[in-house]
């Protein structure tokens, strides 16, 4: 690992684990990309930057017609000097000009990685885990800095960018556009991968060829969305699971975004990636600065695992933070699906009383507690308990929920704000809105405008009062709508363009605020399920919900996408009743419970309406889940078979050393006539020995890894699962 620079030849190269990144300054100080892949020991290609005259690309020299911006691979470009892609900022001068001219100025390299002030990002725990180079471009006319930031992991194939800006001049800029990284590749011979969705059907998996003009996927939204996850990688054509090569970018942000590729006339590639130039800018005052989000690179030659499995480890260990970073996580029941608003104590203990016969760890008070909150149309806001339905309060019901030696958990929706209640006819400016503009509501509710720091503070508070006075152990941080009309009473008319960042910013001082002050609950994140479940949220709480579609056949696609990226100990994975709530399909409790349990387990259903067998199943499925929840969350992720491309879908959970390893087999439907079929185990370790947990069957890791195990004929009819434990015998 390191980073270099050669003063000769001008180069920069960086090396992280197995990757090298090379950039080298040109001429009269341009920036240009030269290598990213596979870690090399030195850049000496000259062969690379060969320069043509090209009819319609512009010269910054008149006397070189062969020396333009518009050929050559950049690393930040801009617009307006000879390029005519897709520039990575886009600035506006005083004079109503857009056009500037960045040049290196100077560089400085350091140990260690530095946060990034109010946004989250990856982070090292001591300085010897990463370096860090920080390139200064300046753009003298416009009195523009720019600072390119770039971090190298030792143990990661991983580099992180991001850019800051500083006005050094004494009149305005006005910042149209400000990506946080570009990549300029020399070719076009890949397929683009991103993850797509709607609520109730987050993060499929769409692989597409890369074509001439631009793929680009976006939020704007207000959040990073269930429609697009903010993540896309390039493949080499004919990449698969474990080998091939892989460029993926995922930007730790949880607001309006910009993912691109953009092939050229030469067909060469450029990529940038950061906050959706849409409906934005900047006034960026003299003296002042601005810092965009992290992008997260990884580089693997070990096909879509070897990446997921670099971001797992990278999210799992230096981008989650706090004591929850490092614990299981409990087994949860969740009266949502169970009784929606219509509850009272009884029921919530009664529910609480099978819970704890069936060993489940905690329980979590949903929605309706609160206000007056019998519906969906009024009460956000008013975060005090509702007495008709809890008159002994929020503290007596912790109280006896602990008593079943079950923790107790509770739902919010701190950023929302319903026309019905007490917070709003008090505020009715406190909401993003648009004067003159009627306030359109999604589920009956408007978006509290956390831009204002009023505003933030109230929420802290109201948040805090009930954390403190009741003995929680567990949040759930909801947010069920996307942003319109978006206003801010407290800015001004040339900046209401930036209240979508400022609310952003303003959600992140809040969670940092209320998570630190609260070390020892245990948030998760949630947005009508997926639709924020992004790094940037990952960040300040370890766990999200991953979908509010709980059907254990729709999750198989979901909770596979989202593996692509995220990792297991992040995914809150419950078993819900049927006929399901969502698609009202019935499956199996072992289907729902094997689904589950390749996720964090918790169940969301009434408990009391449990047959005895039933019951039994729950119970022998949360006692399984307890001994291998170790493995689950913190082990190795191996993707077997795609729900996306067959009726079957299959994944292993292994730990560090190969010794234990847990294989999930799904089959959607029955197939009359079925081959017999083989399911290969990867990444095991061939050369162990295993036994198969309540056989006398013994395999060979290369047996296994080479041969398969055989799909047993027994599993008859649709929506089946089967799983095996193997662990090693010496």
């Amino acid at each position: 690992m390191g980073i270099s620079f050669n003063s000769e030849s001008r180069q920069f190269h960086l090396q992280a684990k197995d990757t090298s990144y090379v950039m080298g300054i040109e001429r009269d100080g341009f920036l240009l990309h030269l290598y990213w892949g596979k870690k090399i020991k030195a850049y000496r290609n000259s062969n690379f930057l060969q320069l043509l005259d090209r009819g319609f690309s512009g010269n910054p020299y008149k006397e070189d017609r062969t020396f333009s911006l518009d050929t050559l691979p950049q690393e930040y470009p801009q617009y307006g000097t000879t390029d005519f892609r897709k520039p990575a900022y886009h600035v506006q001068l005083e004079n109503g000009s857009t056009v500037t001219d960045l040049r290196y100025e100077s560089h400085r390299i350091f140990k260690g990685k530095e946060p990034l002030d109010g946004l989250p990002a990856t982070y090292v725990e001591n300085e010897n885990e990463a370096e860090t180079l920080e390139i200064t471009m300046v753009d003298t006319t416009a009195g523009l800095k720019v600072l390119l930031t770039y971090t190298v992991f030792e143990n990661f194939n991983v580099i992180t960018r991001s850019t800051r800006f500083v006005n050094k001049g004494k009149q305005s800029l006005k910042l149209l556009s400000a990506l946080s990284m570009s990549v300029d590749f020399r070719d076009a011979d890949f397929e683009f991968l991103h993850l797509h969705g709607a609520h109730v059907k987050e993060r499929h998996i769409e692989r597409l060829p890369l074509r001439h003009g631009i793929q680009s996927i976006e939020s704007t939204r207000g959040a990073s969305s269930h429609q697009h996850n903010p993540f896309i990688a390039l493949l080499r054509k004919g990449t698969a699971e474990e080998t091939g090569e892989v460029y993926a970018f995922n930007f730790v942000y949880s607001g309006n975004f910009l993912a691109q590729a953009e092939v050229d006339q030469f067909s060469t590639t450029r990529v940038t990636m950061g906050i959706n130039p849409f409906d934005f800018n900047w006034t960026l005052g003299p003296s002042n600065t601005f810092q965009t989000p992290e992008v997260v690179m990884v580089f693997s030659s070990e096909g879509l695992g070897g990446m997921s499995r670099t971001f797992h480890d990278l999210y799992r260990t230096r981008l989650v933070r706090g004591k929850f970073r490092d614990a299981e996580r409990p087994v949860l029941v969740n009266n949502w699906e169970a009784t929606y608003f219509d509850f009272n104590a009884e029921k919530i203990l009664d529910i609480v009383e099978v819970g704890a016969e069936l060993g489940i760890e905690l329980f979590v008070l949903d929605d309706g507690w609160f206000g007056k909150r019998n519906n969906d149309k009024t009460s956000l806001g008013d975060w005090f308990v509702n007495k008709e339905k809890l008159p002994e309060g929020l503290g007596n019901l912790a109280e006896k929920v602990r008593s079943k030696d079950m923790q107790f958990g509770l739902w919010f929706e701190p950023e929302m704000v319903s026309v019905d209640s007490e917070l709003y006819r008090n505020h009715p400016d406190w909401c993003l809105h648009v004067p003159g503009r009627q306030r359109s509501e999604s589920r009956n509710q408007l978006i509290l405008d956390f831009s204002r720091e009023d505003v933030c503070e109230e929420v802290i508070r109201m948040v805090s009062d009930i954390l403190s006075s009741v003995p929680i152990s567990y949040v759930k941080w909801d947010m069920n709508r996307h942003m319109t009309e978006i206003g801010s009473a407290l800015l001004p008319a040339d900046r209401q363009r930036e209240t979508a960042h400022r609310y952003m910013l303003g959600l992140y001082r809040v969670m940092e605020h209320i998570t630190s002050a609260f070390p020892d609950i245990l948030f998760e994140s949630c947005s009508g399920g997926g639709g924020r479940f992004d790094p940037g949220i990952l960040y300040y709480m370890p766990q999200t919900w991953t979908s509010d579609n709980t059907d254990a056949v729709s999750r198989l696609k979901i909770q596979y996408g989202t593996s692509l990226v995220y990792p297991i100990i992040s995914m809150g994975s419950h078993v819900s009743a049927v006929p399901n709530h969502q698609v009202n399909r019935i499956t199996s409790i072992k289907m729902r419970g094997d689904v589950a349990m390749s996720g964090n387990l918790g169940y969301e259903l009434d408990l009391t309406k449990l047959t005895d067998e039933e019951k039994e199943a729950v119970k022998e499925q949360v006692a399984t889940y307890k001994q291998i929840r170790k493995l689950i969350q913190f082990g190795n992720f191996y993707r077997l078979k795609s729900p996306f491309e067959g009726n079957e879908t299959a994944w292993l959970f292994v730990n560090e050393d190969k010794s234990e390893a847990i294989v999930y087999y799904f089959r959607t439907l029955e197939e009359p006539a079925a081959p017999l079929r083989y399911l290969r185990l990867t990444g095991i370790n061939t050369d162990k020995t295993y036994q198969i947990a309540g056989t006398d069957s013994f395999y060979g890791g290369d047996e296994l890894s080479y041969v398969g195990l055989s799909i047993p004929t027994s599993i008859k009819g649709d929506f089946q699962s089967y799983v095996w434990h193997l662990k090693e015998i010496k």
